[in-house]
C-alpha cells in the first residue's frame, strides 16, 4: 500500500500524550512536532487506526505537499497546481478549502482559498480530462496552512473532530472535550485497577472516558470518518480496523468509577451518554454534592472539571467551592487529585502550591490543569 505523510493535529501541550499513545497504539516510534502537528510516515489502513483508535487526537491530515518561499499568489498556484491531487481525490470529488495565515505575506486567507480550489482543479482537470469537475462525489476538506511563507496542504480524512466520538449528542454547560479528557486521565496516575471520582462529573465525560480506556475501547468504532467516503476499499479499510478493535476489547476487569453532580438533570444525561458509548454498567453516577464526597478505598484519584466563574459561577463562588473542596479532599489525604480549570486562583484557595501544574487549552480557553498527588500504597512484599 502506498505510503504517504501523516499529521496528527493535538491539543496545545498535550503533544508528548498523543506522541506517546501513537507508540503505545500504533507502534509509530517516530512522529515529531512540525509546524503544530505531529508528523509520521504510513499507509491508509495507518490513517483508519489513526482515527479509529487514538484518544487523544484532534484531527486526522494527509500531508499533500509542503513548499518554503510561498510569498505570492502565482507562486501558490504553482505550488498546489503541481501537487499529486489525483492521488486521492476522485473525478467527482467536492472540493472544500479552509485557510490560515501566520506571519506570511500572503495574510489574505479568502484569496488564497480561491486561487488553491482553482489550482487544485485545474491539476485534477487535466489528470482525468475533463473539461469540468462535476464535484458531485464525497467530500475533502483540504486546508492551505501558510506558516512564515511555508504553504503545507493537508487533506482532512477524519471529517468532525476526534472528540466527537458519537456518544455525547447532548452537551453540557462548560463541557470538556473528550480528547481533552483522556488526554488528562493518561497524564494521571489511574489505572483500570484504581478507584476513580469525579464530583463535578457535568455530562460524564471524564467517567465516560475512563471506562472506555479500561475497556481497552476505540474510541472511533461508533462514528464514521471522511476519508471512508472516499473510496469502497477505505470504507472496507475502516471496517476491519473496527471489527480487530472491538476483538482486543477487555470486559473482564473489575472497574470503580464514580460520578457525582448536584444537578439531578446532568446526571440523567451522564447515564444517557454512558448507555450510549456501551459503558452504563461500568460507573456508577449519583445526585451528590461534591462535600459530600467520600470513599470506602483508602486510595484512588480525582479527576474533574469544576465550574469556574467563566459561564457557570462568579470568582467569589469558584473561591468558595474551591475552599470546601480542599477541606474534602483533605479527608482523603491518600488520594490524588487532577482538576482541570481557567480558574486562576485556585492554588490561593487551597492553601498549598500543586505539585505539578501545566498549561492547557479546552477549546480555545486557556486552562491550568492541577495536580495534588496523594500519599502511595505501601509496597506488598
Amino acid at each position: 500500500m502506498e505510503q504517504c505523510e501523516i499529521a496528527i493535529a493535538c491539543g496545545f501541550g498535550l503533544e508528548a500524550v498523543t506522541q506517546r499513545e501513537l507508540r503505545r497504539v500504533l507502534g509509530i516510534e517516530h512522529a515529531p512536532v512540525r509546524n503544530g502537528t505531529l508528523r509520521m510516515q504510513g499507509d491508509m489502513r495507518t490513517v483508519a487506526a489513526a482515527n479509529i483508535c487514538l484518544r487523544t487526537a484532534d484531527h486526522v491530515y494527509i500531508v499533500v505537499g509542503e513548499m518554503q518561499q510561498v510569498c505570492t499568489f502565482d507562486r501558490l498556484f504553482e505550488v498546489v497546481s503541481a501537487m499529486p491531487w489525483e492521488r486521492y481525490i476522485a473525478p467527482d470529488g467536492a472540493l472544500y478549502i479552509k485557510g490560515k495565515s501566520v506571519d506570511s505575506a500572503l495574510y489574505g486567507i479568502s484569496a488564497c482559498q480561491s486561487i488553491v480550489n482553482k489550482a487544485i482543479a485545474v491539476r485534477l482537470q487535466k489528470a482525468y480530462n475533463l473539461a469540468h469537475l462535476p464535484e458531485t462525489g464525497a467530500q475533502y476538506a483540504i486546508t492551505v496552512s501558510l506558516y512564515k511563507n511555508t504553504a503545507t496542504l493537508l487533506l482532512d480524512t477524519s471529517g468532525a473532530g476526534l472528540h466527537k466520538r458519537g456518544y455525547r449528542t447532548l452537551v453540557g454547560e462548560a463541557a470538556i472535550k473528550e480528547t481533552m479528557a483522556a488526554a488528562i486521565l493518561q497524564l494521571s496516575v489511574w489505572h483500570a485497577d484504581k478507584p476513580l471520582i469525579d464530583p463535578f462529573c457535568g455530562s460524564g465525560t471524564f467517567a465516560i472516558e475512563a471506562a472506555l480506556m479500561a475497556r481497552n475501547i476505540a474510541p472511533g468504532t461508533m462514528r464514521d470518518f471522511a476519508f471512508e467516503h472516499w473510496h469502497p476499499a477505505y470504507a472496507a479499510m475502516a471496517q476491519q480496523v473496527r471489527d480487530e478493535a472491538v476483538a482486543a476489547e477487555n470486559h473482564k476487569v473489575a472497574l470503580s468509577i464514580q460520578g457525582y453532580d448536584i444537578n439531578p438533570e446532568a446526571i440523567k444525561l451522564c447515564r444517557y451518554h454512558a448507555q450510549r458509548a456501551g459503558v452504563a454498567n461500568d460507573i456508577h453516577f449519583q445526585t451528590r454534592d461534591m462535600r459530600e464526597m467520600s470513599s470506602r478505598h483508602p486510595y484512588g484519584v480525582i479527576v474533574t472539571n469544576p465550574p469556574y466563574g467563566q459561564r457557570l459561577l462568579d470568582d467569589k463562588q469558584v473561591e468558595s467551592l474551591m475552599r470546601d473542596l480542599w477541606r474534602v479532599y483533605r479527608q482523603m489525604p491518600h488520594w490524588s487529585l487532577y482538576l482541570i480549570t481557567a480558574y486562576p486562583f485556585l492554588q490561593q484557595a487551597f492553601g498549598r502550591k500543586a505539585d505539578k501544574n501545566r498549561k492547557l487549552y479546552n477549546g480555545k480557553l486557556e486552562c491550568r490543569l492541577y495536580q495534588y498527588m496523594g500519599e502511595k500504597p505501601p509496597k506488598h512484599d
